[in-house]
């Protein structure tokens, strides 16, 4: 079957997708995205990731295209164009169309709406976890409003590959003091000697993950502590445990550290158990 896209107002083929070449997103990265997993059929946790999209927006001045219930239709809809049982579905919102100049354009311009959907194994992503993934370290070279949801990811982009030329499956990077920040596409978090989890805060220098959100609520329900401070690359690599938290990697164990093995190489039971709680804590829409 072939793949669905929604562009602007219209369900298309995925392949004949297009947006106009004066796209803001296309020329500016001027806009904004959001990844929400697809599971059992169900959208997870819809509603965090409308209000950070509507948070995002809000920061960078772009006009919601239109009600975050309409958005939700426009959501479900191309999963089930896409006969999406186990997957992704993506949203990006752009300023939209309009003449290159750096300022904002005048007058009333429509923003610009793209939303495709793609089906993951889940037996892959669960093999990763139970094997665990190895992360390299990179310096933080991002500018300082990554709190913004935004479309531009170029060194998110080196740094992710930088992983693959590595070998690794993640980089984390690494601010001016040695701290870690978060991961290219994940946050990141490791697991101290007396069994508590430790988080960089999410108020600066880091995206508010969704995922991490609800991780941080399951830890409190099952009365795991949570110290929200930076840590160093030192500290992960003598960590008890580590791992990592998005909406493709939901909990997935860290082996590795650079060249330093955590704990005993193998992942850890925190971890895997966070995971493995992770959906009765998360909420699903229909």
């Amino acid at each position: 079957m072939s793949r669905i896209a929604y562009v602007n107002g219209q369900y298309v083929p995925h392949a004949h997708a297009q947006v106009h070449i004066e796209d803001r997103g296309y020329q500016f990265s001027d806009g904004v995205y959001e990844v929400c997993e697809v599971h059992d059929g169900h959208l997870v946790d819809e509603p965090r990731h409308m209000a950070r999209l509507s948070r995002s927006l809000g920061e960078l001045r772009i006009r919601e295209p239109m009600s975050s219930k309409a958005l939700g239709h426009v959501l479900r809809e191309t999963v089930r164009r896409n006969r999406v049982r186990n997957g992704l579905v993506y949203l990006q919102v752009s300023r939209g169309v309009a003449k290159r100049d750096h300022p904002f354009p005048k007058g009333d311009v429509e923003p610009a709406v793209v939303v495709t959907a793609r089906s993951i194994d889940p037996k892959k992503t669960a093999k990763s976890a139970e094997n665990g993934i190895s992360v390299i370290t990179v310096p933080e070279n991002r500018w300082e409003r990554v709190d913004i949801k935004s479309v531009s990811l170029l060194p998110n982009v080196l740094a992710r590959q930088a992983a693959e030329d590595a070998g690794a499956s993640e980089a984390w990077f690494v601010d001016a003091d040695g701290f870690v920040t978060e991961g290219s596409a994940t946050n990141a978090w490791i697991v101290d000697q007396d069994g508590r989890l430790i988080t960089r805060p999410a108020e600066f220098g880091i995206l508010r993950g969704i995922t991490r959100s609800v991780i941080v609520d399951l830890a409190a329900r099952e009365g795991v502590e949570i110290v929200e401070r930076p840590f160093t690359v030192e500290e992960a690599k003598k960590a008890r445990e580590a791992f990592v938290t998005s909406a493709t990697k939901l909990v997935t164990p860290v082996v590795k550290v650079d060249d330093s093995v955590i704990g005993n190489g193998k992942p850890g039971s925190i971890s895997s158990n966070l995971r493995a709680l992770f959906y009765s804590q998360a909420e699903l829409s229909s």
